[in-house]
């Protein structure tokens, strides 16, 4: 059970929670064995009669019907196989009871009541067509003749208009609701065919329709932040990580990751879609974030529109610009063409949010610029003479740093020596 929205996992306390609740009375009810009194020459009532007590536990049905809608992944399936039950039952329950008034008026004396002479299994079917033609077909039923047999069809037709209706309203209710939830994650398409159409873009209406038919078939949600904004930071965190840590996994630089920090770096990734065809990075642009291919392939395109190496799932690129590699001339700017060759899914990754990743997993780090290096290295773009003037300036910085560290302690120990002169000097003056 649940104690202030925590669930309550102690044996104990669940025991005599359930033993004080007015649930635990109703089951106690439900199992007495009242069956036994038809042993008791005076009981004017049959066995299945006496059974009557199991249905208190009827409402545990429902409990059960409403968790499982909340827990699988087709709700509205669960929601029309609980009316669908329900309708079941209802024309159940009233094909008894006709049998029932049948059998005391008298099977076979009349043109309504159920006729006599067949076997239990035909008395049954008798009995349920009977009931789904008056709670169904209002009107469409043989004709009373005793003041019972009215009173018992008048009060299933009303059963029909007000019970059944619901039902019946219900189902096409949830249906609608079905396609509005539908149109709501994934919008109809049809308004912006019409629109391409009438401006005769006919190439852009055919690669709209194609994505619009890639997103369905994938499951994808094209506003899927706007769909988790509702959920609480913690909780958006644990359910954004179950569904993308697969994706993430697959990404070589990340296996070896502790799993809390790629929980924290599902927050920070921003999915993105590219078409066929679409430049993801150019050449010479300034670099502001890297990527990591979910789905698809893209191509790196070297001078020329040379083909140089096709990136596939776990992929990752756009790191070399965001990182501070020494021997890079061209700093922070991007070094290659990218372009998807289909319709792709990316991870893309801010420069901002990339040291704060890093500084939570320095072998990371160290990963990224050796792969850096490499690239460089086999695209010829690595200078030697800039390298190592960048590491001459690094180490005249580091020894700059440790001669002013050493200046600022000597400075710390003189002020402290001439304070304490002072002091003294100023104890001696007032003795």
């Amino acid at each position: 059970f649940l104690e202030d929205g925590a669930l309550v996992q102690d044996v104990g306390r669940i025991r005599r929670h359930y033993l004080a609740s007015t649930t635990f009375r109703w089951h106690v009810a439900s199992l007495l064995p009242t069956e036994l009194l038809a042993l008791w020459p005076a009981c004017p009532l049959s066995v299945p009669a006496l059974r009557a007590n199991r249905c208190l536990r009827a409402p545990r049905l429902l409990e059960a019907l409403e968790r499982g809608e909340t827990r699988t992944g087709y709700p509205n399936a669960m929601r029309l196989a609980k009316l669908s039950l329900c309708l079941l039952g209802a024309i159940h329950c009233y094909g008894c009871l006709y049998f029932a008034l049948s059998a005391n008026l008298g099977l076979g004396t009349d043109g309504w009541v159920c006729p006599e002479g067949t076997s239990p299994l035909g008395y049954y079917l008798q009995s349920f067509y009977f009931a789904t033609l008056v709670l169904t077909t209002v009107g469409d039923t043989p004709v009373p003749t005793r003041e019972e047999e009215y009173l018992f069809e008048a009060a299933g037709f009303l059963l029909a208009v007000l019970g059944i209706a619901t039902i019946t309203g219900s189902v096409a209710s949830l249906l609608a609701n079905s396609r509005t939830t539908r149109a709501t994650l994934h919008p109809d398409s049809q308004p912006l065919q019409r629109y391409l159409r009438a401006h005769g873009v006919a190439v852009a209406s055919g690669q709209a329709e194609h994505w619009q038919r890639r997103l369905r078939a994938q499951q994808a949600l094209p506003a899927e932040r706007e769909v988790l904004r509702v959920l609480p930071p913690a909780l958006r965190a644990e359910v954004a990580g179950s569904i993308h840590l697969p994706a993430l996994r697959r990404v070589g630089l990340f296996q070896g990751w502790h799993e809390g920090v790629l929980r924290q770096l599902v927050l920070h990734l921003r999915p993105r879609a590219v078409g066929p065809g679409e430049a993801v990075c150019q050449r010479g642009e300034v670099g502001t974030e890297m990527f990591f291919v979910r789905d698809g392939h893209l191509v790196v395109l070297g001078d020329g529109g040379q083909r140089l190496a096709l990136l596939g799932q776990g992929s990752y690129f756009g790191e070399i610009s965001l990182l501070d590699i020494k021997g890079n001339p061209s700093g922070n700017r991007r070094t290659a063409d990218i372009v998807s060759v289909g319709y792709s899914q990316l991870f893309c990754l801010g420069k901002e949010q990339l040291a704060e990743v890093l500084a939570e997993e320095p072998r990371a780090r160290a990963a990224l610029r050796a792969r850096g290096r490499q690239l460089l290295l086999a695209a010829g773009k690595r200078d030697a003479g800039v390298e190592a003037a960048a590491d001459e300036a690094e180490r005249k910085v580091a020894a700059m740093e440790r001669e002013l560290r050493g200046l600022r302690l000597r400075a710390a120990g003189l002020r402290a020596q001439l304070e304490a002169g002072a002091l003294r000097g100023a104890r001696g003056m007032g003795a």
